[in-house]
């Protein structure tokens, strides 16, 4: 039986989203720039191609690299911010992407780019992991409303970057790796000055924590459901420049509509789907959504319109299902957030890496052939989600702002 949920009133929801600790409001900052920097290479995929003489699958290792080094990358990120700190370990991660993202700006053939991508994704795995646990253990108003603010960040910085990048690329394909720079300097300048020192964990974690998370029923449910659907979701992001075929400009502005609703849905359509339908309930019609739109993008692949109204609708599909996944992540095992997050994401990142450079070849025989594939991995994932239902009964019952950190590290769902 469903308890009703206090985050439905206004006013406590309300204040505990403007007055926030300090910290909170900083490593947000921080997440906005951060995350500027996966859509700030989209429009220029194509001319890095025409330019370097690659093939989509070539350049769309750019993804490939990335998400695989970040996602292996996941297991030792509790190691190393259990042992410095989340502000060393934040500021270490930023300081990688700076460098890495100057290096594939300096680059000469797309091996280079591909090279320097996945020392990117060192970077951002200990940048992500480390956020989300940080933000999530500094907020007031409980769980839901941190995870709300931390994917309104990813969505804000996920909306300007290809506008950033689409303006930057119009100069050079080389320009928005240096922009990524200099905003991942500024975003650690920002860190350094706003967020307070912060004590190392008592505990320190061990490299098998994140496996041992996995043990979880409801954890590993989520993780493969999230690999899935992340399937879909890094075809759409990595290949649809290709059978776009448009400037810099309007890959920039399209991707710029699509992360915009994906913010949109994140902050406000989410919740209250939520609280109104379940957790569950709308992940599954959420992926499936995305999964038919998908699907309608590969029946008219050769219909450019068509493909820009599926792209920016995605975002509506996957802002609703990416924060209920998170939270679900935070609440699906006992265990520490930060090894929660880990877990989830050494899953789904390392497991998707596969679909930008899958995508990239399937495209050069068949124009519709990713977008196929990649709406029965997201059918795929609602399959897996439905079936495991019951491991996830308890999420609904779970009131974030109910509980402090330590309480809510001690639930386990499924347990009635």
């Amino acid at each position: 039986m469903s308890v009703a949920r206090p985050t439905s009133g206004p006013s406590a929801s309300q204040t505990s989203s403007t007055k926030q600790p300090k910290a909170v409001w900083a490593v947000a900052f921080a997440s906005v720039i951060a995350f500027m920097g996966i859509g700030l290479v989209d429009p220029i995929l194509k001319p890095i191609g025409e330019q370097l003489h690659a093939t989509p699958s070539q350049v769309t290792l750019l993804f490939t690299s990335y998400m695989l080094v970040t996602g292996v990358a996941m297991l030792i990120t509790g190691v190393i911010s259990s042992r410095f700190g989340a502000k060393k370990t934040l500021l270490a991660g930023l300081a990688i992407i700076v460098v890495f993202a100057a290096l594939a700006g300096s680059s000469d053939t797309v091996g280079q780019i591909v090279g320097f991508r996945a020392g990117w994704g060192l970077g951002n795995a200990l940048f992500i992991a480390t956020a989300l646990a940080t933000i999530v253990g500094s907020a007031t108003g409980g769980v839901a409303r941190a995870i709300i603010m931390y994917e309104a960040a990813l969505g804000i910085g996920i909306a300007a970057g290809p506008l950033v990048g689409g303006f930057l690329g119009h100069f050079s394909w080389r320009t928005p790796f240096f922009g990524v720079a200099v905003l991942m300097a500024v975003a650690f300048i920002g860190l350094v000055i706003l967020l307070p020192a912060t004590p190392k964990p008592a505990q320190r974690t061990s490299l098998a924590a994140p496996f041992k998370a996995l043990t979880y029923p409801g954890l590993l449910l989520v993780s493969i459901t999230a690999l899935l659907y992340n399937y879909g979701f890094f075809t759409l992001l990595a290949y649809t420049p290709f059978p776009l075929d448009m400037g810099t400009y309007s890959i920039g502005f399209i991707f710029f509509g699509w992360g915009l609703l994906l913010a949109l849905s994140s902050v406000w359509i989410a919740p209250k789907l939520q609280r109104a339908f379940g957790t569950v309930p709308m992940m599954g019609l959420a992926l499936a959504l995305f999964a038919a739109d998908l699907a309608v993008m590969a029946l008219f692949a050769e219909h450019k319109p068509v493909l820009v109204v599926g792209t920016v609708l995605a975002g509506l599909f996957l802002g609703v299902n990416n924060t209920l996944i998170t939270e679900a992540v935070m609440v699906s095992a006992p265990v520490e957030r930060s090894t929660a997050s880990a877990a989830y994401s050494f899953v789904r990142f390392a497991g998707g890496a596969a679909a930008p450079y899958l995508a990239g070849k399937l495209g050069e025989q068949h124009m519709a052939l990713p977008f196929w594939v990649g709406a029965a991995c997201t059918a795929a994932a609602v399959v897996v989600l439905l079936s495991g239902r019951k491991l996830l009964a308890g999420v609904d019952e779970h009131d974030p702002a109910a509980h402090s950190v330590e309480e809510a590290q001690a639930i386990t769902l499924g347990d009635d």
